[in-house]
């Protein structure tokens, strides 16, 4: 998984409250089984005035914020409250990955969203809404030029003239996206340990271990 600890991006304004996960990829776009390839579908529904025809033939919606230059390029949203509400669709996660989004900050997320972000590689950033407000005016009172940095060593979000906003994240999640580990990756870690307790286990309790020594007998 990729790591995460500072970007310096672009950052696109869409804080309204609620954003469901099908506003962020529409169940018309979930036509096929991976984890790559949802970028054509994220936020379908709301980037064009036909979202539901060919690619080549869809047309942009102007008015949405990531159809407009320098937003295109943002690799940080900001969001309103109770972000990616709704369905357990891990493909939400996967369409903003794949779209380059790498952190959202917002005063809330649905927590299936939430949980998923930190096994994908994004982090989602808790701040108040008032803060998300105002790096959204201040971003926005630039024409999105000025880039916003998030820093996950530090914990904190500061903005183009100098203004730090500090968040928490759970320590075992910010390890996780700090050195690129998945849940497996996390738990592998451990394997000294795990495998010292097997082999003690072995000993107090063979009865448990039965199989494993017929299968490992076995010709």
């Amino acid at each position: 998984m990729q790591k995460f600890t500072r970007l310096t991006a672009i950052a696109a304004p869409l804080v309204r409250p609620n954003i469901d996960t099908d506003a962020l990829i529409p169940g018309h776009q979930l036509t096929f089984i991976a984890k790559s390839g949802f970028a054509r579908g994220l936020f379908c529904d709301w980037r064009f005035e036909n979202p539901k025809d060919s690619d080549e033939a869809r047309r942009e919606n102007p008015d949405f914020v990531l159809n407009r230059a320098p937003y295109r390029e943002a690799k940080i949203l900001l969001a309103g409250g109770n972000f990616a509400c709704g369905s357990s669709r891990e493909a939400a996660v996967w369409a903003l990955r794949d779209w380059g989004i790498r952190c959202i900050v917002a005063p809330s997320y649905g927590p299936i969203f939430y949980a998923s972000c930190f096994k994908n590689g994004l982090l989602p950033v808790v701040l108040a809404q008032e803060t998300v407000d105002a790096l959204a005016a201040e971003v926005e009172a630039s024409n999105g030029v000025q880039p916003l940095t998030v820093d996950l060593v530090t914990c904190a979000v500061t903005t183009a003239s100098g203004r730090d906003y500090p968040f928490s994240v759970a320590t075992n999640l910010r390890r996780m996206l700090l050195e690129g580990l998945d849940h497996i990756d996390a738990t592998l870690t451990l394997r000294a340990a795990i495998e010292s307790f097997e082999t003690r286990d072995r000993g107090k309790r063979p009865w448990v271990h039965a199989r494993e020594r017929r299968e490992s007998a076995a010709p």
